[in-house]
């Protein structure tokens, strides 16, 4: 495994991270002992960093990833991210919410799912314009000197707001959309996003010293290589949300993905081992948020670690993804 540091965490992270969002039961083929499996081979493998939320799975990926540390000892050998300031109703409907009141509610609710007594980074995950960031920050404060979290993280902030969010409080790492085919991209699932990841954050991130994780490193497994044209979920595949997979878009999109799996197949690289190292050669890139659905995808994205993409097959894979600058 290869690890990463900066100059805002203590300790080294594993360059590939684990993304528990199918593991709470929102994706096709998702089963809890499958789960946990892969949460204790992926530390056996040197993976010690695990990104998770309570909106995933309604709470179930939470109580999952915990299980797993707790029954298999292993919770002191990972950093878990959570995050807070999403909530939601009896239909599933979520609303954004960063008050003190709310957030230190929310932390007591992680911290039991998740077994254990403290959260290593705890990320707000989506911005919430109804309160002021210094009620937000005086929350995570709070936190900190409980012990309850260790380092605060931002997902989908825009920068001006996070420079503002560090004049309350140390903000040590940050969480964006990022991947091969959306690189500066205006929304997620149908939600603005009010950064540009590649021109904005990873700039500003290098800067200030911070982590940068990034999501859906895989476009939610366009970029492992399996999509086709067509329908490629069931009904409750929640990836279904996602207009860039389902809707006209998403030609564009596979045709893309098409052109870099021929380049993948060009030089004999699993597509999935191409994306990952694409991100993972960035400098500013710490830890990719991978899912997993089976121990042997697991062992098949960690390989990426053990070679890089050279000069010549990375100006091949930059002609094709000028196309996707701005999007």
């Amino acid at each position: 495994m290869i690890y990463k540091k900066v100059e805002k965490i203590e300790e080294k992270i594993s360059a590939i991270g684990i993304g528990c969002w199918n593991f709470g039961g929102d994706w096709d083929c998702t089963d809890d002992k499958k789960s946990e499996e892969i949460i204790c081979a992926a530390v056996d493998m040197g993976i010690n960093f695990f990104d998770v939320a309570p909106v995933y799975g309604w709470g179930h990926s939470e109580r999952v990833l915990g299980k797993a540390l707790k029954d298999s000892g292993l919770r002191d050998k990972v950093l878990i991210a959570s995050k807070g300031g999403l909530l939601w109703n009896d239909k599933h409907e979520t609303t954004n919410n960063l008050s003190k009141e709310s957030l230190l509610k929310e932390i007591d609710d992680t911290l039991t799912r998740l077994q254990t007594d403290h959260v290593d980074i705890y990320q707000m995950h989506w911005p919430d314009p109804n309160v002021p960031l210094e009620e937000t920050a005086q929350a995570l404060e709070i936190m900190k000197k409980a012990g309850k979290i260790r380092y605060v993280g931002l997902s989908n902030f825009a920068q001006a707001d996070v420079e503002k969010m560090m004049t309350y409080i140390d903000v040590h790492c940050q969480q964006s959309l990022y991947n091969m085919l959306e690189r500066n991209a205006d929304s997620y699932h149908e939600i603005p996003l009010d950064y540009k990841t590649e021109k904005e954050v990873l700039p500003f991130v290098e800067a200030h010293g911070q982590a940068f994780l990034p999501y859906s490193p895989l476009f939610q497994g366009l970029l492992a290589g399996k999509f086709h044209s067509g329908s490629n979920f069931s009904k409750e595949d929640i990836r279904n949300a996602n207009p860039k997979l389902v809707g006209p878009a998403f030609e564009r999109y596979l045709d893309g993905a098409e052109q870099i799996k021929a380049i993948a197949r060009e030089y004999g690289r699993p597509m999935n081992e191409v994306a990952l190292n694409w991100l993972r050669q960035k400098p500013a890139v710490t830890s990719i948020i991978g899912g997993a659905s089976s121990v042997e995808q697991l062992e098949q994205n960690i390989h990426c670690t053990t070679w890089d993409i050279d000069q010549e097959m990375m100006g091949k894979i930059d002609r094709v993804l000028e196309a996707f600058e701005e999007i």
